[in-house]
């Protein structure tokens, strides 16, 4: 049995390939990890809307409460959290008299574009909402 040696490349060679390596590789990684914070970013401001029109909905069906202090309730959440650009809104808009048994129905919605980390990148365009339906006591 022979041995034959085997033909060992340059470490320069290697450089260059590590080069392109890097060159085709980084751009994708950078795009994986800007795209998987956008939409970390989107699902708490997901989040953030249905714990909104949640606690809106639960001050409404209160006996004597206000449209207007169940919307001030979910548009507080709304600034705590640092969602921008977002809505409430109540259907039926008078709740105050409501008899009990009505259902009442709170709808909170922002823009993506407003919430995005990137500027006009991944969700463009589209906006989120979260309803919550709940029965007047």
């Amino acid at each position: 049995m022979s041995l034959h040696a085997t033909k060992l490349v340059p470490v320069k060679h290697r450089r260059g390939a590590a080069v392109t390596e890097l060159a085709i590789c980084l751009p994708v990684l950078l795009l994986l990890f800007l795209g998987s914070l956008e939409c970390s970013n989107m699902v708490f401001l997901n989040q953030t809307l249905a714990v909104s029109s949640y606690e809106g909905a639960r001050l409404a069906i209160q006996n004597g409460a206000t449209s207007s202090e169940a919307i001030a309730r979910a548009e507080r959440l709304l600034t705590a959290r640092n969602a921008m650009g977002g809505s409430v809104t109540i259907n039926p808009t008078n709740i105050a008299r409501l008899p009990s048994g009505t259902p009442i129905r709170v709808t909170v919605t922002a823009p993506c574009d407003a919430n995005a980390i990137l500027p006009q990148q991944f969700f463009n365009g589209r906006t989120l909402s979260a309803t919550t339906t709940m029965i007047r006591e």
